[in-house]
């Protein structure tokens, strides 16, 4: 059940995504096409069979009710909707796949579904009724349809006009008979036939299953073509073990029952009626359905954490191969064949690692399309005319740092969104700004980096307010004439810290931002904001691919090994000693760049005995993360190493290690293990050290 229950909601959630999109596209251009009503209703037929399947009937009620008023839509035409319909249609729409989505995350939660949603029906009943001009709306089940005045049925067939018949039966015990017919009535929908089906209820009522095990299934077709384009959709569904096609002509005799037909030959066909030559046809179509069929085989939804078992392994494979590789016992014995093997083992598990590596790597694409919805809704409630551009929606990162930037993401689009963008179109006009604002969402590739930016073009930050607001709620450290740009725009990252000076909707509660700089600084990224006032602002996120392997600059302090990311590393050097100078509070400081920057000990931060104490027999690594730029004193540079990233065992969390500077470990070729280092949190270890 619970596998079941993560492939519905997986499901549902791509289909509710790709539902938004739609509506997004569709509302820009201001219409709707002939094929996105034919989506709509897809999705909803859809989500409506799949929800009855699992018993979540608030689901399946919305769903059967906007497929209801599309099934009307498509009957009748876009013509039947003016514009106005189609305005407060949208309107309906986002309302009710909000509705959809809020029962999903309840699901997610193990929350209990609504027990009330006659508010939805309603509204969705009073949109159908009033493009329709009837006083009520019809609720019989619009996507298939009304079985016409019957004569009398033959071959315990039931009571139909249809001309023609399949029977169908299922393999014996195969199970959830019911459910098995609805997954080819939905084959069949997806495919545009024209058909009935008996019994009716099989996607709500259960009990409908004894009645398929004993008499069958029914499908009811106008046409020997539609038999045959049905009866091609029946080989590629499983468990069927017979079927056969039954004439109900009324000019034709018994004789012209078909005798059944192995579902699984494709020799012997539909089982034709009339004559051989549809058959061939049909098996023609078989054939080249079964290869459609096994290309939609290529791709497959996998768990996260069976994935992460095999990050695991392949990591363990690494070690494991550099210890065997790098052995003491074997480095000084001349094995031309071994060394042969080694290197192709090599290449062999680094290629195992990248394969393993993309698997866990998903677009950005999800995310970003997500920020249109974001910018629509806002759009409507602050009166603002925004353009959302985005760009390299495509670039990859991993599943698990993509789930945990879109927070962030869609806090910094709500900000520039209510704070960034002029409240007035008068307002850009008089800048000399065009009337339509934009924010512009980007992704790029650098090295082991994603850089993510939302800029907008709208009125900037101004440095004085801010400066002004911190100085007012007591938060500066300094003095304000010592604050640099950087410096005050990272004010606004700060606990309760905001600029506005009225709590709204959307802003001016002082939460956010520092929020956002903890998510991303917990995944290893960076945050910093550039603004230019009267131009736009900047928001720019640097993520790295992957937290499973880093690129690390090997250390030793004594004779302990320590790695340092080498996205945190700007430079490494060696100073004399009357390079160093002391600070107002005793401090060592050191100048680069024509900047001072102060000086970690990391043997006396870790208490590590070592006989390099002295400036000038050591070497200084000028590091870098968030807003914090220092140097780290230790005893010398192992070398550049990519390094499996292993988490700290849980029992350590009890003594906050992680507040001491250190984010994991790993373990090196040789056997040897070395502590990561976590650069922003060591600098505030640092203080509180001294």
């Amino acid at each position: 059940m619970d596998n079941m229950l993560e492939v519905y909601l997986y499901e549902t959630h791509s289909l509710l995504e790709q539902l938004d999109e739609l509506l997004i596209e569709a509302e820009k251009n201001e219409d709707f096409t002939t094929n996105d009503v034919n989506e709509i209703f897809r999705i909803m037929h859809t989500i409506k069979g799949s929800s009855a399947m699992m018993e979540f009937s608030t689901l399946m009620e919305i769903a059967h009710h906007i497929e209801d008023l599309f099934f009307y839509i498509r009957e009748n035409g876009l013509d039947s909707l003016s514009h106005e319909h189609k305005s407060d249609l949208f309107n309906l729409m986002f309302q009710s796949t909000d509705a959809l989505r809020d029962e999903v995350e309840k699901l997610e939660n193990n929350e209990p579904l609504s027990s009330n949603i006659d508010h939805i029906i309603t509204d969705i009943n009073s949109f159908l009724e009033k493009i329709s001009n009837s006083e009520k709306v019809q609720k019989s089940d619009s996507s298939i349809p009304s079985a016409p005045a019957a004569n009398s049925g033959i071959s315990g067939c039931p009571k139909s006009d249809a001309p023609f018949f399949i029977k169908i039966h299922f393999e014996h015990g195969c199970g959830m008979e019911n459910l098995r017919a609805f997954m080819i009535v939905s084959a069949l929908q997806d495919s545009d036939l024209a058909f009935e089906f008996f019994p009716k209820d099989v996607e709500t009522n259960p009990d409908t299953a004894e009645s398929i095990v004993e008499n069958g299934f029914f499908l009811a077709l106008s046409s020997q073509k539609d038999v045959d384009s049905a009866i091609s959709l029946l080989k590629e569904q499983a468990s069927i073990e017979t079927y056969e096609v039954i004439s109900n002509m009324v000019d034709n005799s018994a004789d012209n029952v078909s005798s059944p037909a192995p579902a699984k030959d494709a020799d012997s066909g539909s089982a034709p009626v009339q004559q051989s030559e549809p058959s061939s046809a049909s098996a023609n179509k078989s054939s080249s359905s079964a290869s459609t069929s096994h290309a939609k085989q290529s791709l497959i939804s996998v768990n996260l954490s069976k994935l992460d078992s095999l990050m695991a392994i392949v990591g363990e494979i690494v070690i494991t191969e550099s210890m065997v590789t790098s052995s003491p016992e074997i480095q000084n014995l001349k094995l031309d064949s071994f060394l042969k093997s080694t290197r192709q083992l090599r290449k062999l598990t680094d290629d195992l690692q990248d394969i393993a590596m993309s698997l866990r790597m998903v677009p950005l694409s999800g995310t970003f399309h997500k920020m249109n919805r974001i910018v629509r809704d806002m759009k409507k409630k602050l009166g603002k005319d925004v353009r959302l551009t985005i760009e390299g929606e495509n670039t990859e990162v991993d599943k698990t740092i993509v789930d945990s930037i879109s927070d962030p993401i869609m806090h910094i689009v709500r900000n520039s969104m209510d704070h960034g963008i002029e409240p007035t179109v008068e307002e850009r006009i008089a800048a000399g700004k065009p009337a339509e604002a934009e924010i512009i969402l980007s992704a790029t590739h650098t090295g082991s980096e994603v850089i993510i930016s939302v800029s907008d073009d709208g009125r900037g930050m101004d440095p004085d307010k801010i400066l002004a607001k911190a100085e007012k709620n007591g938060i500066l450290t300094k003095p304000a004439s010592e604050y640099s740009q950087k410096e005050i725009l990272s004010l606004l990252m700060l606990p309760g810290f905001s600029t506005n000076e009225s709590v709204t909707e959307f802003s001016g509660r002082g939460v956010g931002m520092d929020v956002v700089k903890k998510n991303v600084e917990s995944v290893g990224g960076i945050i910093s904001i550039t603004s230019e006032l009267g131009q736009g602002s900047c928001t720019t996120l640097k993520i790295p691919l992957t937290m499973a392997i880093v690129d690390g600059m090997e250390i030793s302090v004594g004779n302990s090994m320590f790695t340092i990311p080498i996205a945190n590393i700007r430079q490494s050097f060696k100073a004399p000693k009357e390079d160093v100078i002391l600070d107002a509070n005793g401090n060592e400081i050191i100048k680069c760049m024509d900047e001072f920057y102060p000086i970690v000990r990391v043997h006396s931060l870790y208490n590590i005995e070592t006989d390099v104490t002295e400036i000038e027999d050591g070497i200084l690594i000028w590091v870098e993360a968030s807003d914090k730029s220092y140097c780290l004193f230790v005893d010398e540079l192992l070398g550049e190493q990519q390094v499996v990233v292993k988490p700290l065992p849980a029992f350590l969390s009890y003594f906050n290690i992680k507040d001491s500077g250190i984010s994991g470990c790993t373990i090196l070729g040789d056997g040897n293990i070395s502590i990561i280092l976590d650069i922003l949190n060591l600098y505030t270890a640092s203080k509180n050290h001294y």
